[in-house]
């Protein structure tokens, strides 16, 4: 990479990589403007083929609150992205947790693999791995940690705490599915909530227990009639008796086979 002055004339589009990583603070900035007019830009802002900033969007900040011109290179390697990961992660005086947040947003958006993310920006597989989850289950606190507003272990536990109740959610819906699916469409048109949708099946049920029941015992009871029929029937033919076999008795009989199909 050669270093060449360039004034530029308006402001410089930024690497997406690099753009994961949040600028100083203002007073941050403008201390390092300060050592900038003091002492001049001592390592130029790297830029890709394309002329975006792949290193150095607070130097070049810098320069400009300072009245300095700055001074460019161009990286020529082959891998721009993981460059601008590489080089920001090492420079930069970012919370463990926030680099880990970074990594995974970058791995992501180049298309690493957490494990070649851990590789260039010597991060922990674990800890890349826990703001991959993070991005997935709470995204609302990634930037939050890279800012240092909050640790990523609180950020996780967020995370975790929502993956679980969704998956229990999830596994909620289709045992309802299951069992009754107009009330699993009810909930996934949004017409019912998943609680009110679980009451309803959960009384659907005990309905059914309460109609199972009653029908056992008024089957129970029909047996015992029909028992005692078939007793008086045996008695009466031990007799010589005919016509003993009433239409009352082959009523009871058949309820007693309704009632037992119901059951089944």
């Amino acid at each position: 990479m050669t270093a060449r002055k360039i004034r530029p004339a308006v402001a410089r589009e930024v690497h997406p990589v690099a753009a994961l990583f949040p600028m100083l603070a203002e007073d941050e900035l403008r201390e390092l403007a300060e050592d900038i007019k003091l002492r001049g830009l001592l390592h130029p802002v790297v830029l890709d083929a394309d002329g975006r900033v792949l290193d150095g969007r607070n130097r070049l900040a810098a320069c400009e609150l300072a009245g300095v011109e700055p001074t460019f290179t161009t990286y020529d390697g082959a891998d721009p992205s993981g460059y601008a990961l590489a080089v920001n992660i090492a420079r930069r005086h970012l919370s463990t947790g926030a680099r880990a947040v970074i990594a995974a947003k970058a791995a992501r958006l180049i298309g690493q693999s957490v494990r070649e993310a851990a590789a260039v920006t010597d991060l922990l597989h674990q800890r890349i791995q826990e703001a991959v989850t993070v991005l997935d289950w709470a995204p609302d606190l990634a930037d939050a940690v890279v800012a240092g507003a909050q640790p990523l272990s609180k950020a996780i536990e967020t995370a975790r705490e929502r993956k679980t109740a969704a998956t229990s959610t999830e596994a909620l819906i289709v045992k309802l599915r299951a069992e009754t699916p107009d009330l699993a469409d009810l909930v996934t048109e949004e017409r019912m909530s998943l609680a009110e949708a679980g009451a309803a099946a959960r009384e659907r049920a005990a309905a059914r227990t309460r109609d199972i029941q009653a029908a056992r015992r008024a089957a129970e009871s029909l047996v015992g009639n029909a028992r005692a029929d078939a007793a008086a029937i045996a008695i009466g033919a031990d007799l010589g008796e005919e016509g003993l076999v009433t239409g009352d008795m082959v009523d009871g009989l058949a309820e007693v086979m309704d009632l037992l199909k119901g059951l089944l």
